[in-house]
């Protein structure tokens, strides 16, 4: 063994037996979930930092001014691979600044005069790197593995909304559709009767005629297309709104598709279900309604409920409040408020009443959560 380029080879020695021990520590260490965490994380790299400094009073100065590579060598990278895998790219970056400030200070406690050494300004790019594509490659991974596990969880509750709808085909359907064809028969009140059950059930099946395959489900889910906010893939507000058309409901939409995403979708189609429910019940089955939908193209999209029913005093929505009568605060207002939108109720005793309901476009949308 060749001490002759050491100042202290003994230091070298004691250098090699902490880097030994700690590797032998770190190794189970790093195994168990209970001990893995920021406090070994950190003391790994402390470690490593100092196992790079003593590189300065175990080396000469005039080896380290010629580019020898510090004591560790290659060991500090599994403290720093360490941190990028457990923080991604900045943790990873963050650590592999500490240890090429190690590197500095060796040649500021030298008192090198040739300034930094080639082989420490290689090994100063090389740790970046590793940090950086090492803590890039995990946060992929974590999002790949999160798009996993949502797109099985989409693909369970999908497939259990398709066996509801076959349920609900073989037995609501059939039900409505055999009031509805008897209603008609009999006349008088039972064709009131058999003509509301023909508006639930077009309104059913427009329902389950809209809802996404299992196929498409799971690859917007895996493509990344399904936020983790729940908003989920755009959809086209048009056929939600139109399955409320029928004589005495008029529904006009522009010619061009009006997309939000699906939650914001679904839950103005129910508010707009919730407000032509209204008019039924108040104005009676001979008030007529019209449903607009129009798309101002600058992030808003607007639908408005109108009726030629009796109307209703100013302070008619306060009384059904107080009363505990919620059915406009909850069913229309409460959702419309939840997507960030606004409600605007006009109405007065003889002409009517128009429900304007506004919320994000496509765009504003997916920045709001519900």
């Amino acid at each position: 063994m060749n001490y002759d380029g050491y100042a202290h080879p003994w230091g070298g020695w004691a250098v090699l037996a902490v880097m030994t021990a700690w590797t032998a520590y770190t190794v189970p260490a790093y195994g168990g979930r209970r001990r893995r965490g920021w406090p070994l994380l950190i003391a790994d790299l402390a470690v490593a930092a100092c196992c790079v400094v003593a590189t300065a009073w175990v080396e000469r100065p005039d080896n380290i001014a010629d580019g020898r590579p510090t004591l560790p060598v290659s060991w500090v990278a599994a403290a720093l691979l360490a941190w990028a895998v457990a923080g991604g790219r900045r943790v990873g970056i963050t650590a592999a600044a500490v240890l090429s400030a190690a590197n500095l200070l060796v040649h500021a406690l030298a008192r090198t005069s040739g300034g930094m050494s080639r082989t420490t300004f290689n090994a100063i790019v090389l740790l970046f790197l590793a940090g950086l594509v090492v803590g890039h490659v995990v946060r992929l991974a974590l999002e790949a593995e999160a798009r996993l596990a949502r797109a099985v969880e989409m693909e369970s509750a999908t497939r259990e909304r398709e066996r509801l709808a076959r349920r609900i085909h073989d037995s609501v359907l059939q039900v409505l559709a055999m009031v509805q064809r008897r209603g008609g028969e009999l006349g008088g009140e039972a064709a009131e009767l058999g003509r509301l059950a023909g508006e639930q059930e077009a309104a059913l099946r427009a329902m389950i005629g809209t809802a996404p395959s299992v196929e498409a489900v799971v690859d917007a889910a895996v493509d990344g297309r399904r936020g983790a906010d729940g908003h989920g893939r755009l959809v086209d507000l048009r056929p939600l709104l139109a399955a409320h058309a029928s004589p005495s409901v008029t529904v006009s939409a522009p010619a061009t598709a009006v997309r939000l995403p699906e939650h914001a979708a679904g839950e103005v189609a129910a508010a707009v279900a919730a407000a032509l429910d209204n008019v039924r019940r108040h104005c009676g089955g001979s008030a007529r309604a019209w449903v607009l939908l129009e798309d101002d193209g600058a992030g808003a999209v607007t639908v408005s409920v109108r009726d030629d029913g009796p109307g209703m005093p100013p302070d008619r929505l306060a009384l059904a409040a107080a009363d505990g009568r919620l059915g406009v605060a909850q069913s229309i207002r409460g959702r419309v408020r939840d997507l960030g939108g606004t409600v605007s109720i006009v109405s007065a005793p003889g002409e009517g009443t128009e429900i304007e309901m506004t919320v994000p476009g496509a765009e504003a949308a997916g920045r709001v959560r519900p």
